[in-house]
């Protein structure tokens, strides 16, 4: 069972976006509306559907007969399937040989792949679990879990992932950290599904029951003050040098916070609220204008919002300043490692061409000197801008898909932008 994607149908309404797919044991594909009604019929297999998925852009559907897990590529133009003992990830072009690799020992019964952060989750009966980008190199490889591994989910942002298993539920971040293990007497977790704004997830159990839970104990530090998110609707924060709590309800389900600057920015499904920690008993509130907040990132005179549709950059006082974008953005992509922001500059690496990255003035929006983007001799994998110094003399750090580190002047004076590599035996503590 899938529904259309969220991201597909984007901040409007779009034909087929209220259908989901369901498949059978009969071998037929069902197209059925949210009101249950079966739209459409497809004679599609020989023998059980096992595993069916809606492309990311909604364009295609894909199924699979004797697969026990299936998932489309980042940009929707591959398909990564199982093969027993191996991976397989064939291209939709004519005539592409299809990439194949044995990642586990057994069968691998299910897979996952972010159009983030581009990670493949596989597990599968020899209770492994293994994080790849694409198949340059196993980013991460748990040790052996009690019982054979039933479901893998990323969220839709690729921040965590849920792992399921015999009565048992684990939270992981995208390095293989454990953040949270549940048990329950529900038996196998055999399917494992988040909602569009990743705060929420359903698990279909072997003993019939449907499992829901939420994500809290989030938390945030900035200098004395703790933000713990301890319910749905609630964040508690905390002066860890007098010990005075405040705590923050919110009228509707908190999807995204950031804590820097000495404001709190709390995104909900309808609002943002921003808290000065002089008082947190008067925020300013402003109403979004989508319900799915992906991205909060803070500079000291203000913040950027990301959702589905745009990016927006904000002042403190609930003022937006402007919205930057340029032809072919796809935000809905966007995330703390492909998005930079500082007091008068905000960078954005392009999905579609990964060498690119784009500077506007966090002012007006506008591209920054001849409105030429930064133009990497690789992939940029993550980017980040200095925060201190005249807007004269920014800074932007790039790491590209060798690992390798550039920094590179954003504002050019004529001739070409003076960038720097730093070599293995330089001094490097961080990039913010």
């Amino acid at each position: 069972m899938h529904w259309f994607p969220k991201s597909a149908a984007g901040g409007g309404k779009k034909t087929g976006s209220d259908l989901f797919v369901l498949t059978s044991t009969d071998g037929k594909i069902h197209l059925i509306s949210k009101t249950g009604r079966v739209e459409k019929s497809i004679e599609a297999h020989k023998g059980a559907v096992l595993a069916g998925r809606r492309s990311y852009d909604g364009s295609a559907l894909v199924t699979g007969s004797s697969v026990y897990g299936i998932a489309w590529g980042p940009d929707s133009d591959q398909v990564l399937f199982t093969n027993g003992r191996q991976l397989v990830i064939k291209s939709l072009q004519p005539n592409a040989k299809p990439t194949m690799w044995k990642a586990h020992g057994g069968v691998i019964l299910n897979v996952d792949w972010n159009p983030v952060n581009n990670l493949i989750l596989s597990g599968g009966p020899r209770r492994r679990l293994f994080g790849i980008p694409m198949v340059e190199y196993v980013v991460y490889n748990s040790s052996a879990h009690e019982y054979p591994i039933t479901s893998v989910a990323w969220t839709p942002y690729g921040e965590l992932f849920p792992v399921g298993s015999f009565n048992t539920l684990r939270i992981c971040d995208q390095a293989g950290w454990s953040y949270s293990l549940e048990k329950s007497n529900t038996g196998s977790l055999f399917k494992l599904a988040w909602s569009g704004d990743g705060t929420q997830e359903a698990g279909a159990c072997g003993n019939g029951q449907v499992l829901i839970g939420h994500l809290i104990e989030r938390r945030l530090e900035w200098k004395n003050y703790e933000a713990t998110v301890v319910s749905s609707k609630q964040v508690d924060v905390r002066n860890v040098v007098n010990d005075v709590k405040d705590k923050l309800d919110f009228r509707d389900r908190i999807i995204k916070l950031s804590f820097a600057y000495s404001h709190l920015s709390v995104a909900t499904s309808s609002q943002c609220y921003i808290f000065n920690v002089r008082n947190f008993n008067t925020p300013m509130i402003f109403d979004l204008k989508e319900d799915n907040v992906t991205l909060i990132l803070q500079a000291e005179k203000h913040f950027v919002l990301v959702d589905t549709a745009g990016v927006y950059v904000y002042s403190y006082d609930g003022r937006m300043v402007s919205s930057p974008r340029y032809a072919g953005m796809r935000a809905d992509v966007l995330n703390y490692q492909t998005v930079a922001l500082s007091n008068d500059t905000i960078a954005i690496r392009d999905k579609t061409d990964e060498k690119v990255v784009y500077v506007f003035d966090a002012q007006t929006g506008k591209n920054l000197g001849d409105g030429k983007p930064i133009t990497h001799k690789l992939e940029v994998m993550e980017i980040a801008l200095d925060q201190c110094g005249p807007a004269t003399e920014r800074r932007l750090a790039i790491v590209d898909k060798n690992r390798d580190l550039y920094v590179t002047s954003v504002r050019k004076f004529g001739g070409e932008r003076k960038t720097h590599k730093f070599r293995q035996h330089d001094s490097i503590l961080g990039m913010e």
